[in-house]
């Protein structure tokens, strides 16, 4: 049976964000507790604890290899998965123009008062 996440279908949207930390110690139940079993509930519990999405881009990269074996002629899914990885890893690696802007600070820094000082030569824009 192929796996294909259901976000693929709508796209990713802000709300699919992934939560804080401090939101996995609500006691409240989820929305989607009534659809889960006991070892279900277990697991959301493990994955509300994880930061980050590289597992979420790892596990759709396998998905969309074997996407592509089993159905070839899906070109229009792999494309979805593609498109899904894509974004995710924009999202992973993005950063504000502020902090853009500070990184280029930081080396200009490092640059000007290390390298240059050292006799190393470069261009500084």
């Amino acid at each position: 049976m192929i796996w294909l996440p259901m976000f693929l279908s709508t796209g990713l949207s802000g709300q699919n964000r992934m939560r804080r930390k401090d939101s996995a110690k609500r006691t409240k139940p989820g929305f989607y507790s009534k659809a889960l079993d006991e070892a279900d509930k277990l697991e959301l519990e493990e994955a509300r604890g994880i930061e980050g999405i590289d597992e979420e881009i790892a596990i759709l990269r396998v998905k969309l290899r074997e996407l592509i074996m089993a159905k070839p002629e899906r070109f229009d899914l792999q494309l979805k998965v593609a498109t899904a990885i894509a974004r995710l890893v924009t999202t992973r690696y993005s950063i504000t123009k502020e902090q853009k802007k500070s990184l280029r600070e930081a080396v200009t820094r490092v640059l000007t008062e290390i390298a240059i000082p050292l006799g190393i030569k470069t261009l500084i824009k």
